[in-house]
């Protein structure tokens, strides 16, 4: 048996080199892919270096597609939709099985369609436009991060601060638009939203005119959180012309997408450039420190003299290639074959300088776009894996803040932790926390070199001022008044909500307008009304909330107790050299001293047969049951009982004695020491049940409730205008012309009753309510 399997060893052996050979004749010499970009951009210029270079490493490289070549054919689409296609046609001729790119969104939409079309990847280094969905473009793959992620991270820094309004300027295109509505979207979920958006054009040539109008527009908006989502000739004219108008001063924050920081890791801008983009916080696409990347930029700034900086999409298209490159490989290792089939869709047409009759589309460009999508190694830019979203793997940015010369890190953002000031790496060991205290950034130098965090709005210059009603009144003015010979208002109530306003993350430009003649106070009812009609946006005032009111406008959260209570006259009761009787009632003594006799008797009956001390005559026996009995009452008692009965009665008889005792010196004490009063109205319920007037405040929901509510017939009731008719008309009784008690809200009976002494609250406060603002319209939704 080992001597067979020696000899096919041997045979094995001998046949390896043709096996090989076959193995080598299976595979082609050389594969075509094609890169779409554009050449003399911020990310051509590094994208195009960087791919050279990965090419070169990987054919350089024996372990990967072994003896073939990988040829990358690469042409410039000058961000131009049409000249994209036209080059994606142009690569369809030369059997290219991948293109690279398209750079720009706008030219990756038109060219993935000629990529479904011909079943050729794509895999696209810096497209972020989130709508590019592998649902609608099957072949498209995205080797960067999505603007998806990019827009959450602002929207977490935005919502990380406690703002909630921004304004957005983006470029007028697919990137752009896009872009800014997964923002919208993405601040929709943190209850924040985009107050104004508006879109520049698209292009090389900016217009400074333009952009001045629309940074005056933005000026003039109460929103001063400005996200800039644009191309860097486009962006950099508006932070130059933000810089002009003065907006990059104290009060703003400018939040640039990763167009920026593009550039900024690209190249050495001027000095007066860096100077308008002072304080602007920038995202970069996180890429980790690894020894791999710091070797490959040791390289890089040796190729390029130092004269090209390596930025985060030069790193993905490297990577990009080395993905095409290994899935390739698992492609021809999977028996794949590189063969087309001719367009026939275009056999009909024909047209001059292109050949579409060579348009074919790729057999077997599925299983190459298999082993593309289940890629998973580390490259330059961290871990290349798609998730079942054809997204990288763990999505994360840098957020860093331009200062100085240069700029500074303050933190990341992860889709994994949110906002942290520890690189996601460290973060990734442990479980996921995107618990708000767990959310941190280092301190920011904002604009105007001020490190305390901008509030983030002011009041605008062109926005509708809100009409806020508020009523005068004739009668208890603490709560408000006009201030004489202005337009404004004071009191507690326009305090309460000059302090609730000032403290809203946003502005709300209003103005007080008046209600009332300020003679006499005016119908709560008919102001709220007014509110209805839309004659007021909002009303401000000792307004209570009732349930009538709020069926036809909205209140805010109670600011202040109320509830109606009675007022009604008292007079004091003096103690006299009688008062000790007053603790208990006459039936009181006589049950008592009942009892007290009671007792006496019953321990005569169990004791006078067995105890000395309770015998004798008649006479003598009468008087010690006597005796015995009221000298309980201090304890005192000198006989002493001989029979268990007796000791049992005499021992629940002392217990109740000193019950008696307890209850006697505390009401006592009570009397002889807190003044009494007395009223001959004890609530609401025995004011019903009188015939006798009633008043009420002028303008008060009391009016309505007396009657509808409590039944009150209103012949009963009498208005009242002022703390001074309360008083008349209290003093003068149901007799006199007055009235026998007032109903009213409790906070105007307190500071009635601070100035008079002859006048209580009896009874229990019978409604609870409260005064609130009614139906104040606010900007934010």
């Amino acid at each position: 048996m080992n001597f067979y399997y020696y000899w096919l060893w041997l045979v094995f052996l001998f046949m390896l080199p043709y096996l090989e050979q076959v193995y080598s004749n299976s595979r082609p010499s050389f594969v075509n892919i094609g890169a779409i970009f554009t050449f003399d951009s911020s990310i051509g210029k590094v994208a195009k270096l960087a791919m050279e270079q990965a090419v070169k490493d990987v054919n350089s490289n024996s372990s990967i597609l072994h003896s073939t070549q990988l040829v990358l054919h690469m042409q410039t689409s000058n961000c131009s939709g049409f000249d994209g296609m036209i080059q994606a046609l142009r690569f369809m001729e030369t059997d290219v099985i991948a293109i690279l790119g398209p750079q720009s969104s706008v030219v990756s939409h038109i060219v993935a369609h000629v990529a479904n079309e011909l079943r050729v990847p794509m895999l696209s280094f810096a497209a972020t436009d989130p709508t590019l969905s592998s649902l609608q473009f099957p072949f498209f793959v995205r080797t960067t991060l999505s603007d998806l992620y990019q827009m959450t991270a602002v929207a977490e820094i935005i919502d990380f601060y406690g703002w909630k309004e921004v304004i957005t300027i983006y470029v007028d295109d697919d990137y752009g638009r896009n872009g800014v509505s997964a923002l919208d979207d993405a601040l929709a979920e943190r209850r924040c939203r985009i107050s104004y958006k508006v879109g520049i054009k698209s292009g090389p040539d900016v217009d400074r005119g333009e952009i001045t109008n629309l940074l005056v527009n933005v000026a003039m908006m109460q929103s001063r959180i400005i996200v800039v989502h644009a191309h860097s000739n486009s962006g950099f004219m508006i932070f130059k012309v933000a810089h002009y108008l003065g907006m990059m001063q104290e009060g703003y924050v400018w939040i640039a997408t990763d167009w920026l920081s593009t550039v900024l890791d690209s190249t050495s801008l001027p000095l007066e450039t860096m100077d308008t983009l002072q304080g602007a916080l920038v995202l970069r696409q996180h890429t980790p420190d690894t020894d791999r990347k710091k070797m490959f930029t040791s390289k890089w700034n040796n190729l390029t003299g130092g004269s090209l900086g390596l930025n985060s999409y030069g790193l993905h298209a490297y990577d990009t290639v080395w993905l095409v490159a290994q899935a390739i490989d698992n492609f021809f290792s999977q028996g794949g074959v590189v063969s087309c089939t001719n367009y026939t869709s275009l056999h009909s047409d024909k047209a001059g300088g292109l050949n579409l009759d060579a348009m074919s589309i790729f057999d077997n460009g599925t299983l190459l776009l298999n082993n593309i999508l289940r890629s998973n190694f580390v490259g330059l830019s961290g871990p290349i894996k798609l998730d079942s979203e054809r997204s990288l793997f763990r999505p994360a940015y840098d957020i860093i803040n331009v200062v100085g010369n240069g700029v500074r890190r303050v933190g990341y953002w992860s889709n994994y932790s949110g906002l942290s000031i520890v690189s996601p790496e460290t973060l990734y060991a442990n479980p996921p926390n995107r618990s708000s205290a767990n959310q941190h950034l280092h301190t920011v130098i904002w604009p105007g070199e001020t490190t305390s965090r901008p509030r983030g709005w002011v009041f605008p210059n062109n926005g509708k001022q809100l009409r806020i009603g508020v009523p005068i009144r004739a009668s208890y003015r603490e709560f408000v008044s006009p201030v004489k010979g202005t337009d404004l208002f004071k009191g507690f109530c326009v305090d309460v909500f000059v302090a609730a306003v000032n403290l809203l993350p946003y502005a709300v430009p209003y103005r007080f307008v008046p209600f009332g003649d300020g003679h006499k106070n005016p119908s709560y009812t008919e102001f709220v009304n007014k509110i209805t009609t839309g004659y007021f946006d909002g009303a401000v005032g000792d307004i209570a909330i009732v349930t009538n009111r709020t069926r036809i406008v909205d209140f805010t959260q109670p600011y202040a107790a109320s509830g109606l209570v009675v007022v009604a006259p008292f007079k004091k009761i003096n103690s006299g050299g009688w008062s000790f009787l007053q603790p208990f009632t006459p039936f009181m003594w006589i049950v008592t001293a009942c009892f007290f006799f009671f007792v006496g008797i019953v321990v005569w009956i169990l004791e006078h047969r067995v105890n000395d001390e309770f015998r004798g005559s008649p006479k003598q026996q009468f008087v010690t049951i006597l005796w015995f009995s009221l000298s309980t009452l201090f304890f005192s008692h000198r006989e002493n009982t001989m029979s268990t009965l007796g000791r049992g009665v005499v021992l629940i008889w002392l217990f109740v004695v000193l019950i008696i005792n307890s209850s006697y010196t505390a009401s006592l004490t009570s009397i002889l020491t807190v003044q009494q009063l007395s009223s001959r109205i004890s609530g609401i319920e025995s004011l019903k049940a009188s015939d006798e007037p009633i008043g009420f405040q002028v303008g008060s929901f009391a009016e309505h409730y007396l009657t509808e509510d409590i039944g009150i017939s209103r012949s009963r009731l009498v208005p009242l205008g002022s703390p001074e008719e309360y008083a008349k008309a209290l003093q003068l009784g149901p007799n006199k012309g007055g009235v026998a008690a007032i109903v009213d809200e409790r906070p105007y009976v307190e500071i009635f009753l601070s100035t008079q002494c002859t006048f209580r609250i009896v009874g229990q406060e019978f409604t609870r309510s409260g005064w609130g603002f009614v139906s104040i319209y606010l900007p934010f939704k």
